[in-house]
């Protein structure tokens, strides 16, 4: 069976072709491309029209990738912009439209934070060592932020899971608003992401972790930055791990950063520039609670994640 999971978030919109097999997936074609579609939502409550100009776009030409490939089944989850926004049917009427030039009648669906973390968690720890359990999963998007708890790799271990409306993009639009951000604004935006946290860990135990598996694109953008990478290179950076003393310096100089020294980083993506700042204080503010509550020293980096998930969920 060949499937399809798109997956849509605050920043960007990611495709996975895969073909299913009893040992699990079987990559086919990965592709991502940054459309901001909750350009200005923390603020406004909508989506803006050339927001969804750019999603139409790129979903129109992961359709044409969809049919080239001859898939039999095709997902498409939205995450937290759309879970937000007055005018998400405008959304769907054209993700339906689109998406049925595939497989008729496919439509997008909007997840809760709930089966976000879930799909999150089930796509990035497949194939972390069981020994490792329990394990700490955070997908850190443009909106918000996952973190589950699971004591084992199966789902069905799952033991918490939290979405926090936190996220690069909502942090950088609400906070970090100077180039390079002010001391100011960096402080109003660790309040923010603290009282974030705090109700985070009300309803995780993330004491109880032994490791810290993070994905998605700050994550990994980080991870190839760490490992002083000349360009991103995937496949080193899945499960690499990454030692807070290296982890913690490159999250403060991005911070410290303006835009245009961020851009000429090799692995740095041109839809990240803006963004990553906000995504490495989350981190930052992440790595401090993991340290003091559950000992942790590393971080696990992971390329698999909600995409992988999303198509697992298909079969």
């Amino acid at each position: 069976m060949r499937v399809a999971a798109v997956d849509c978030g605050t920043n960007s919109i990611r495709l996975l072709v895969a073909d299913a097999a009893g040992d699990g997936l079987h990559d086919v074609h990965r592709e991502m491309r940054i459309v901001r579609l909750g350009q200005g939502v923390d603020a406004t409550g909508e989506f803006a029209p050339d927001a969804l100009a750019r999603t139409r776009a790129a979903l129109t030409g992961y359709a044409e990738v969809m049919r080239r490939h001859g898939v039999d089944a095709v997902r498409m989850v939205a995450t937290s912009a759309a879970r937000d926004v007055a005018n998400r049917d405008e959304f769907f009427a054209m993700t339906s439209e689109v998406l049925g030039t595939v497989v008729p009648g496919a439509v997008a669906e909007v997840i809760t934070g709930t089966e976000e973390a879930e799909l999150s968690f089930r796509g990035a720890v497949g194939e972390l060592d069981a020994a490792a359990a329990p394990f700490v999963v955070v997908d850190l998007g443009g909106g918000s932020t996952e973190v589950v708890l699971g004591s084992d790799r199966d789902v069905r271990a799952v033991v918490a899971g939290y979405s926090a409306d936190i996220g690069c993009v909502r942090l950088t639009e609400r906070c970090l608003r100077s180039d390079p951000p002010t001391d100011d604004e960096i402080a109003a935006a660790r309040a923010v992401v603290r009282e974030a946290l705090a109700d985070v860990l009300a309803a995780v135990p993330v004491e109880r972790a032994h490791t810290w598996v993070g994905v998605a694109g700050t994550m990994t953008t980080l991870a190839a930055l760490a490992r002083k990478l000349t360009t991103y290179d995937a496949d080193a950076i899945h499960l690499s791990r990454i030692p807070f003393d290296d982890l913690l310096p490159v999250c403060a100089d991005l911070l410290a950063m303006t835009r245009q020294q961020r851009a000429v980083l090799g692995p740095m993506h041109e839809g990240r520039v803006d963004v990553i700042g906000g995504g490495a204080l989350i981190v930052q503010e992440l790595a401090a609670v993991l340290g003091e509550r559950a000992g942790i020293t590393e971080l696990v980096v992971s390329e698999h994640d909600i995409l992988d998930g999303i198509a697992l969920s298909i079969i």
